[in-house]
């Protein structure tokens, strides 16, 4: 049998296959590198735009709760004043109208409370709260009867 004669193949050299390869497989490194490095910037630039947006919101948050607190100190100041004032007035007997005082001394000594109300001014409410608190007890009442 004779030998056939095939045409021959230029086949790449073993080594510039290598260096072939190695070149492709370099350019697919460096795009799948630039790939992921720019998802990454754009993913870092979104998490740093929604920082700043949640920074801006909380300053926000901030003025608006210091300006509750300035507020509220205020009220807290204003209602202060006004619980101490009646409790300064209440605090001097001696600025008492010279109704209250005669009133005072007639409950002391048993008078009733129309007595307090036409002898001295009083309204009916006032002149039950200085019988309360300046007349006799009942127990003292009971004695006497």
């Amino acid at each position: 049998m004779a030998a056939m004669n095939l045409p021959s193949l230029n086949l790449p050299d073993l080594d510039f296959l290598l260096i072939a390869g190695r070149a492709v497989f370099l350019v697919f490194s460096f795009f799948l590198a630039a790939v992921t490095f720019s998802a990454w910037r754009r993913a870092t630039r979104r998490q740093t735009e929604q920082v700043l947006a949640q920074n801006q919101l909380l300053l926000e948050q901030l003025t608006d709760m210091r300006n509750t607190l300035a507020a509220t100190a205020q009220n807290v100041t204003q209602l202060t004043e006004r619980i101490d004032q009646p409790v300064n007035r209440a605090a001097a007997p001696h600025g008492a109208s010279p109704g209250i005082q005669i009133a005072i001394r007639l409950a002391r000594a048993g008078a009733s409370g129309e007595e307090l109300i036409s002898g001295c001014g009083l309204t009916r409410t006032e002149a039950e709260l200085v019988r309360r608190l300046h007349g006799p007890s009942r127990a003292e009442l009971r004695q006497v009867s």
